[in-house]
């Protein structure tokens, strides 16, 4: 049985082609910079969305068309499910998934039921990925959406939740280990305060801190060795998350002896809710040696909250290919779409345009960033910009061979600073738009 009957398997067809079932750029096994187009991105779909997404939204209930939806959340729907990601995974032709523990499988009325449901399903998804040669991309736990997590999880006034949160972890942990998953996520959806008033930051901070240390522990106990990731999100649904932006938790791992056992899974959404591009947020995560893997998606300017739209502007791709290309890579992370189709967009081939739509955006910032790196027209630029930090004072400052002493009998001998030079900020934005329209 074929749950997409009408959708063949999506081919690269090339620039010319006007076929909305076809793809125009990304071509998975074509080199760039190196490597196939498919390493480079290592593109997951993600479960909650594409799966689970139901159109809905605070002003009417979900309207999109799902056929094989039979109205239950029972064991036997979420095993139909499977079969259903695994043929648009298949059709699509991306290679990993990510689910959170709940959207694979349903929540029992205990800890023990939730686990058997999860275990009849898991069995499913294993069989699904020997069959096919689709991985897990990285797993996760649902510890916002049942209401005992209102006052958050792992930094709830409730020791009681705190230690459910854990469990679930732990199973989910298990689970992603059986399934061969490369990373597990952390995102902390109510890891966060609404008001001051009623909240003891440092006891709920120290607690979050105390979980991942109980977690990576248990990781390295089971053998366990996909990378921990965690998502940063700085609002909506709390006033203030602890993990805020990519700096505040790099800060965060820093304080309570995290930073070499964890790395961050930066979404684009999150990154512009904070008040930053996403290119500063990975740049910032990059430069701290814990860019671990990207949830790719974009939000609506116009609205402040979290849209998860699928990435079509060229600039954004560009921008995160940029920096992908220069770390190398994002090892075992990848390009997850943690974005959903528009609530007006409703039929189940809308799941294909939107994400053809976002892997071509991704592909065409690729050979555009690549480009620009072949030709050096950033880097050249950056190296002649802090030249005088290569030789002389600059370099003996950044070796550390100076004292504010020699810093003003140097500055005394000198009489004052050389002249600056432009930033050439308009040059380069220029470049930067060439390079995207000949691309």
């Amino acid at each position: 049985m074929s749950f997409f009957p009408d959708v063949p398997k999506i081919a690269y067809e090339g620039p010319t082609s006007t076929n909305p079932l076809a793809f125009r750029h990304y071509d998975a096994n074509a080199v760039v910079a190196g490597k196939p187009m498919k390493d480079h991105f290592r593109f997951a779909v993600a479960y909650w969305h594409t799966l689970r997404g139901t159109g809905s939204d605070p002003f009417g209930p979900g309207c999109a068309i799902r056929p094989w939806e039979d109205g239950t959340d029972s064991v036997d729907m979420a095993i139909t499910r499977t079969r259903v990601m695994f043929e648009f995974l298949q059709k699509l032709g991306v290679e990993f998934y990510c689910f959170h523990d709940r959207d694979v499988a349903p929540e029992g009325a205990n800890l023990r039921e939730s686990n058997a449901n999860f275990d009849r399903v898991v069995a499913v998804l294993k069989e699904q990925q020997q069959r096919t040669g689709i991985k897990l991309l990285w797993g996760t736990s649902n510890l916002f959406s049942n209401k005992r997590y209102v006052h958050g999880a792992a930094t709830s006034c409730n020791a009681d939740v705190f230690a459910f949160a854990a469990a679930q972890v732990k199973k989910t942990l298990e689970v992603t280990k059986e399934l061969g998953g490369e990373n597990y996520v952390f995102w902390g959806g109510r890891e966060g305060y609404s008001t001051l008033l009623n909240t003891d930051m440092k006891r709920e901070l120290d607690h979050l801190a105390k979980f991942f240390h109980l977690a990576y522990d248990y990781k390295m106990k089971i053998g366990f060795t996909g990378q921990f990731l965690i998502e940063p999100k700085p609002k909506e649904p709390t006033t203030h998350q602890y993990d805020f932006d990519a700096a505040a938790c790099i800060n965060f791992l820093r304080q309570y002896n995290l930073l070499d056992k964890m790395k961050l899974n930066l979404e684009t959404n999150h990154a512009t809710l904070a008040g930053h591009t996403m290119m500063h947020d990975m740049v910032t995560a990059s430069a701290a040696g814990v860019l671990g893997s990207v949830d790719a998606n974009t939000g609506n300017l116009m609205l402040g909250w979290d849209t998860d739209q699928f990435p079509t502007d060229l600039y954004l791709t560009t921008q995160m290919m940029l920096v992908i290309l220069d770390q190398g890579g994002l090892g075992t992370g990848g390009l997850n779409f943690d974005a959903k189709v528009r609530r007006e967009s409703f039929e189940p081939v809308d799941l294909f345009h939107a994400h053809i739509g976002g892997m071509d955006a991704f592909a065409r910032g690729l050979k555009i960033a690549a480009k620009m790196k072949a030709d050096g027209v950033l880097s050249d630029f950056i190296k002649k910009r802090y030249a005088s930090w290569d030789s002389g004072i600059g370099a003996r400052i950044e070796a550390g061979q100076v004292t504010l002493e020699d810093l003003e009998k140097y500055m005394l001998e000198k009489g004052d600073a050389d002249k600056n030079v432009s930033g050439r900020q308009e040059m380069l934005e220029n470049i930067f738009n060439r390079y995207v329209e000949t691309a």
